[in-house]
């Protein structure tokens, strides 16, 4: 019997993609919340800071083992739970794709995307929650905080991770 090569991880489907998303922001979340720097982080989940930063980011490419180690590391323990279904309202103020012109605020913070005219609504969410710190709340819509709002329930387990 030869030796055969592994096989490839399969890409991630768009619903395990937003999963890790959301893991990596949390992480990311727990981290700041206890004023651990990346690279204390890192040494105490034995992984480099760059890998730390993977996982942050959600990178599916970085091993389950450093997911858990990173987890561990921060005191915080992965629980896994039925899928909510998401309420109808809130889904049905989302659209599949979002014109980034409709929303000042969301324009704003997507000035390195100027050839981009539509996002996702996890593209906009994931933008929302890094930038937040940009975010003029003054000149905020009706429309854009409904936008948000829903955003936060339909793709961020209800919460806007800022």
């Amino acid at each position: 019997m030869g030796y055969t090569m592994p096989s490839r991880t399969p890409p991630p489907g768009k619903t395990a993609a937003l999963l890790l998303s959301k893991v990596g922001r949390r992480l990311r979340a727990r981290r700041k919340g206890l004023g651990v720097s990346a690279v204390e982080a890192a040494e105490a989940a034995g992984m480099s800071r760059v890998t730390l930063h993977r996982i942050e980011r959600g990178e599916p490419s970085v091993a389950a083992g450093a997911y858990a180690n990173l987890i561990a590391a921060l005191g915080a323990e992965l629980e896994l739970a039925e899928a909510r279904t998401h309420s109808t309202h809130a889904a049905a103020k989302l659209p599949a794709t979002l014109r980034v012109a409709d929303y000042p605020q969301l324009r704003k913070l997507a000035w390195q995307r100027r050839r981009i005219a539509e996002l996702s609504p996890g593209e906009a969410l994931s933008l929302y929650e890094r930038n937040w710190r940009h975010v003029d709340r003054e000149k905020l819509g009706e429309r854009e905080r409904a936008l948000i709002q829903a955003l936060a329930e339909v793709l961020g387990g209800g919460q806007l991770l800022v």
